[in-house]
């Protein structure tokens, strides 16, 4: 009987903040940002390498392995592999000195919703009025713009023709200890003071090339 080829298995590590714990305060506090990333998404790392290996899952970007895990509905892998990328993806929607849309992204703004306070307004209210946990993004989506919201660890980059802009996380754990329950002031100060403008203006020129973006760093195989 020949032997099958030993699969390389797939070890993704927590990819840094790219800015300093304390960068982005008052507005996100360094005790926020150090529990969220340091425990919260290197949880979801952890596990996420801990089925891979339980399962023998050949190596894959993290985008694919999501893919894979969706539609097979592995509920585990899709849950930790999604909440890996949604937060990284995070993390890079914010930076630590304060921006607004330029360019033709801010051209697209003005075409589809009027004004960038337009989409401020629609931005928090989807983000305030969503139930329970999640996400609220900025996409763009077969050359519009749109605000969406997805629950638990769903995320709009599986949708074709789907490039998120950027997203703010809504679970508890991303604004309880600076904000407490209050989780439009939470948004508002996001979007006023944190959101990446640069980083979106990105992903809207890969949008309209129709390239990948933004994509989770690769791992390690061995």
């Amino acid at each position: 009987m020949s032997e099958q080829p030993e699969r390389m298995a797939s070890v993704f590590e927590l990819p840094p903040l790219p800015y300093d714990l304390a960068d982005l305060e008052p507005t996100l506090s360094a005790r926020t940002l150090a529990v969220h990333h340091g425990k919260h998404h290197a949880r979801y790392v952890d596990t996420l390498n801990r089925l891979l290996a339980e399962e023998n899952f050949p190596a894959h970007s993290l985008e694919e392995i999501i893919a894979i895990a969706r539609a097979s509905e592995t509920t585990a892998l899709f849950n930790n592999a999604a909440q890996a990328w949604n937060h990284a993806f995070f993390w890079e929607s914010m930076a630590k000195a304060r921006s607004a849309p330029s360019g033709p992204l801010a051209e697209a703004i003005q075409a589809h919703f009027g004004s960038t306070a337009a989409l401020a307004e629609a931005f928090i209210a989807a983000g305030a009025g969503h139930f329970g946990s999640g996400w609220v993004w900025l996409i763009a989506r077969h050359g519009t713009l749109e605000v969406v919201s997805t629950h638990d660890a769903a995320t709009p980059f599986l949708e074709e023709g789907s490039t998120p802009l950027l997203t703010c996380d809504v679970w508890e754990h991303a604004y309880y200890l600076d904000y407490q329950q209050d989780r439009p002031n939470w948004l508002k100060s996001w979007w006023e003071e944190l959101a990446n403008w640069s980083f979106a203006a990105q992903q809207f020129e890969a949008s309209r090339n129709r390239s990948p973006g933004w994509h989770y760093p690769l791992p390690i195989t061995g």
